[in-house]
Order: C-alpha cells, then structure tokens, then sequence
C-alpha cells in the first residue's frame, strides 16, 4: 500500500484527503498552468519500472477555474527518467465520453511520449492510433490497467476485457524504464486510490 511520504510531486500537489468515506490521493497541477502534456505527476521516489502491469482507481473532477479546453485529463506517467525529462503516459479525457460530438468522442483518452510526441504532435500530422473513444464521464471511478511489455503497451478501462487503446511501438523504445506517476493535466482536480504496480 502506498503512502503519500512515497510520492514527489513533480510540476503537481499532491495531499490525502477523505472521498466519500475514503482515504484517498489528490493530485492537482501547480506549474505550467498554460501548457498541456508536460511533466505533471505525482511520481512515485525510488521506483524503477520498465515491464509489468500498473492499475488504479482515479476519478476527476473539473477546478472552478478550469479553461474551456479542460477535459477532466487523468492518467498515469511510467518509464520516467530521473531528471523528469523524458516519459510514457496514458490518460483519459472524461468530458469527451460525455459528449454526443462524434469528433469529440473519438479523443476520449490518449497515449503520448515525452517530450516529442504530445497530443499536439499527433493532431498536426493527423495521426490518429493513439487515441479511442470512452464512454465514461467525470465524477466517476474509473479503474485502469495498463499492460506494459518491451515497446507494447495495453491499455484496459472498467474491467472490460478487450484494450480500449493499443500501442504497438512507444516512441522512447522497448528498453526505456523509470518510475511511476499519476499524471493530471490543465483544469482537473484528480482522485486515486487502489494503485497497484507488478514489476515483470
């Protein structure tokens, strides 16, 4: 079970609140505020991950002040380098399972590769393998588990038995390994508890 003196708070804060009778981490992005897909994590010390499985329970929520474009972003960091500049992620996009734009939906959650591979990347060359839809929303728990094997990852949501997101080749490679992180990104407020991390 993992504690919260476990954690760095990279570019984030992270504090143990009580949800709904439960014991709980809370993330919150502190730097950056005006830039996305970033190193904001809350990054477990010490950790060295590179194959295995990772799973959590993580729920979010929209701050006050949170911009249009806010999506509800919660996910997870792994393979990251020491020195915070390089990592794998995978996050969802809750408002956009809430939503009955057919564009909107397709982006419901998301893989990308730090620093050079960002959502934005994807976007302008249209490449689109590395986003699917959901079909969940805010305020809700939603469990993750992600399969990480070499250059493959498996990314399965809610327990459902096939990935919601498949990806063949990570772009730092199959021999890339670091920590673990929750990832949170512009405008949420974010919510995990259940983390469980099998290294292989």
């Amino acid at each position: 079970m993992y504690k919260i003196k476990d954690f760095t708070g990279v570019n984030t804060n992270i504090t143990e609140v009580n949800l709904d009778g439960e014991k709980v981490f809370r993330v919150v992005k502190a730097d950056k505020i005006n830039l996305y897909d970033e190193n904001t994590y809350a990054r477990l010390s010490e950790f060295d991950f590179s194959d295995g499985v990772i799973e959590l329970d993580m729920l979010s929520r929209l701050l006050p002040d949170a911009p249009d474009f806010a999506r509800g972003f919660i996910g997870i960091a792994y393979r990251i380098k020491d020195d915070d500049s390089e990592f794998e992620s995978f996050y969802v996009r809750p408002t956009n399972g809430m939503t009955d734009d057919p564009v909107r939906k397709s982006h419901g959650c998301q893989y990308f590769s730090y620093p050079g591979y960002t959502f934005a990347y994807f976007r302008e060359f249209k490449i689109t393998d590395f986003e699917a839809p959901i079909d969940f929303g805010l305020d809700e728990w939603i469990h993750l588990k992600a399969v990480i094997e070499g250059e493959s990852a498996k990314f399965y949501l809610n327990n459902k038995s096939e990935p919601y997101l498949e990806v063949e080749h990570m772009k730092h490679g199959k021999d890339a390994k670091g920590a673990v992180g929750i990832f949170v990104d512009i405008g949420t407020e974010a919510f995990v508890k259940n983390l469980k991390i099998e290294k292989r």
